[in-house]
């Protein structure tokens, strides 16, 4: 389940990378990419508590 996770970061990086470059869907993918992001970083702490 965590290397899915780990997968729709690094794609959701990569829209987002495009996004800045070609000035693709605005907002949209920030909001996502932060979601993305406070889900990565929520894993990660409940994976080392384990």
């Amino acid at each position: 389940m965590l290397s899915i996770l780990w997968g729709v970061v690094v794609v959701l990086l990569a829209f987002w990378a495009l996004g800045l470059v070609l000035h693709i869907a605005g907002n949209l993918i920030h909001a996502v990419l932060l979601i993305a992001i406070a889900l990565a970083i929520y894993n990660f702490f409940k994976a080392r508590d384990v």
